[in-house]
């Protein structure tokens, strides 16, 4: 892989409250991904891909301790040698429900897990889920990366604990709604600036009750430079980094090194 990564976002429409439509519709758009030319280095999905967000139901419907995603995902890297950000799900462990992330390496091995630690009070997240407690932090075999889940973006201190950790690139799955597309592209712009690293955001589209989802997946370089957007439809969109940069833009303007801690 070295330092070039062939990344596919995989945008597409959640049904809510329906894990096994889910199951089945994640394992057509992962294989029409692996089909383009490039093949993908990493596939990455949306956020609650599993259940949507069926709140008021989510202890029947979330996938006990993963199993159901583990085995279905692990099985397809093995198959197609790649790496996979399995979006996140709703999972049971013992009584609680968690939003997580799984990340898995070529030959489907579980490389992190990542639970959302920012619940979103809006979708009364704290009502039904417990937030995680440690960071998302995993190795794409030598390429330090981090993983946040959507309303995290909002919490600057958490990209860059992840960035001074070593992350060169921020994967964020999501079911980001409208009116906030602004906000959407702003904050995963910011958190690509201030930290120097690619930031990969995979967001979902459709319309789940009242809530429309407007995709607009994105790949920014250590710039902020956006290189590809999604539009509003379901669709894989396929995008080369080249992680040399991170260092290049980290040695041109040392912002870690410039760093004032003790007064802020």
């Amino acid at each position: 892989m070295g330092q070039t990564l062939n990344i596919a976002l995989v945008q597409y429409d959640v049904q809510i409250g329906e894990p096994d439509v889910n199951y089945d519709r994640l394992l057509d758009w992962m294989n029409l991904a692996v089909k383009a030319p490039v093949k993908p280095d990493v596939l990455v999905m949306p956020e609650m891909w599993n259940t949507g967000y069926a709140l008021n139901r989510i202890s029947e419907l979330a996938d006990e301790e993963g199993i159901r995603t583990r085995n279905i995902i692990s099985a397809f890297c093995r198959k197609h040698g790649v790496h996979v950000i399995a979006g996140s799900i709703a999972e049971t462990k013992g009584e609680n429900v968690y939003n997580t992330i799984y990340a898995f390496d070529r030959e489907g091995n579980i490389v992190s897990d990542y639970s959302k630690i920012h619940l979103f009070r809006l979708m009364d997240e704290e009502k039904h889920l417990c937030a995680g407690n440690k960071l998302g932090q995993l190795q794409l075999e030598e390429i330090p990366a981090g993983m946040m889940i959507c309303y995290d973006i909002r919490f600057p201190e958490l990209a860059r604990k992840l960035a001074l950790d070593g992350a060169k690139v921020l994967f964020v799955p999501a079911e980001w709604p409208n009116p906030r597309l602004e906000h959407w592209r702003t904050l995963l712009r910011a958190r690509a600036i201030e930290n120097q690293m690619y930031v990969v955001a995979c967001n979902r589209t459709g319309i789940s009750g009242q809530t429309e989802f407007f995709g607009h997946s994105m790949v920014i370089d250590p710039w902020g430079a956006v290189l590809a957007e999604a539009d509003d439809q379901e669709q894989v969109i396929h995008v080369q980094i080249d992680l040399s940069k991170v260092d290049e833009v980290r040695r041109t303007i040392p912002i870690f090194e410039d760093r004032r801690p003790s007064l802020y």
